[in-house]
């Protein structure tokens, strides 16, 4: 969908509620992501171990922000072919946004295993450098800025990921491994339920039955993969697709973008309402269900993780639509309002805040980092993420896939 200036959340050609539901996500997501830095915080909010029936908060936000993949994709499609773009040119722009996402990911995974001595390089350099590199490739440059400079900026920023992987190694001393896709990283897993879900879209046009359909398939192929029963032979499909759990959750948003299309264009709000409460009931139950046989975990990718955390983003969604596009609040989120339009370079951020803290050697008092204050801290660190964000935007640093 094309990232545009705006005002408010609602414009000509965005859902303020999925932009809200999206910034949310995201600012959860920072959230989550800085409590390893806390002491002394409520277990809940935090990722459960592997192999622990249950999930915390933690365990909720990246099924939800895989779910509102989902959710945009349908109105992206429409868009870019009401400019024209033809199914074989939409092809080609989800191939080339899945690349984006895979790079990334693969290059922010590499960076957990990092290990300086054997690479030769300060740690705290290798994902700052690598996200400035990703700017430099994917940001949005104005037509005013000339076409060598756009293309010199593109290349140092191709030619640095590059070296990174030619120098790279990780792992431990006596056990040194080279660049690698590893576990592709939150972004390439996003990229890969991204790809299944928008191309089954594209060829579906917006046919109903054939986006249930696929729905359906990838849920039952999630309950599949649980109970051991893909054959052997399928070991080249990625485990994001193949596995069923992460694109289920990416089509659960295509097919709820589907039925709000739908009822939206009749203006019936009381019965968008009621089909949706419904569908998450029965996902609700699906999980109860489907619990004792596999487990709720997100580390597993569980049928049941798959259900709740589906029915949980539609709950959730309901709710800002009224509040946002019935009752026209969406001005409540205005503080937040970048991490729904330029969700990409929010979530970048992060990395170059722990490198500068690394690079100046700053470290917060002890008092700030345990309990209530801690999570304080966190959530206001999220919030300045965000704010930091938007200011980039203002200064022409936006990134588009």
């Amino acid at each position: 969908m094309k990232q545009q200036p705006i005002v408010s959340f609602a414009s000509a050609h965005r859902i303020a509620s999925i932009d809200i539901l999206r910034a949310l996500i995201m600012v959860l997501m920072i959230f989550v992501n800085d409590l390893w830095s806390l002491e002394d915080i409520p277990l809940w909010l935090e990722h459960v171990e592997a192999g622990v029936d249950g999930i915390g908060l933690a365990d909720v936000v990246f099924p939800a922000f895989l779910f509102i993949v989902g959710l945009s994709i349908p109105f992206a499609i429409d868009n870019r072919r009401a400019k024209g773009d033809t199914d074989s040119q939409l092809v080609k722009h989800v191939l080339a946004r899945t690349i984006a996402l895979l790079v990334m990911g693969v290059f922010l995974v590499n960076g957990e295993t990092f290990n300086e001595n054997a690479t030769g390089m300060a740690r705290y350099l290798w994902n700052p450098l690598c996200c400035f590199s990703f700017i430099l490739i994917w940001k949005t440059y104005s037509k005013k800025v000339k076409a060598n400079f756009v293309m010199s900026a593109r290349t140092i920023g191709i030619l640095v990921l590059t070296l990174f992987a030619f120098i790279y190694r990780g792992g431990e001393d006596g056990d040194i491994q080279h660049f690698a896709p590893q576990w592709w990283g939150i972004l390439g897993l996003i990229g890969w339920a991204y790809l299944a879900s928008a191309l089954i879209t594209i060829f579906a046009k917006n046919n109903f039955y054939a986006i249930l359909g696929g729905w359906v398939f990838f849920c039952m192929l999630s309950i599949v993969s649980k109970a051991g029963l893909i054959p052997d032979i399928f070991f080249f499909i990625p485990d994001a697709i193949r596995g069923g759990t992460l694109t289920g959750l990416t089509m659960g948003g295509v097919l709820t973008s589907l039925i709000f299309q739908h009822y939206k264009r009749s203006n019936d709000k009381t019965r968008l309402t009621l089909v949706l409460v419904v569908l998450s009931i029965v996902l609700i139950v699906l999980s109860i269900v489907s619990r004792p046989y596999w487990g709720l975990a997100k580390l597993g990718a569980t049928p049941a993780w798959l259900f709740l955390c589906s029915a949980f983003t539609i709950l959730t969604f309901i709710a800002i639509y009224w509040l946002a596009d019935v009752k026209g609040k969406a001005n409540w989120f205005a503080i937040i309002k970048p991490a729904g339009t330029d969700t990409l370079l929010c979530y970048l951020i992060p990395y170059f805040a722990y490198a500068t803290t690394s690079i100046l050697s700053i470290h917060l008092p002890e008092a700030i980092l345990i309990g209530g204050v801690g999570l304080l801290k966190s959530f206001l660190f999220a919030l300045l993420c965000v704010f930091i964000t938007g200011r980039l935007n203002q200064l022409g640093v936006r990134l588009k896939l």
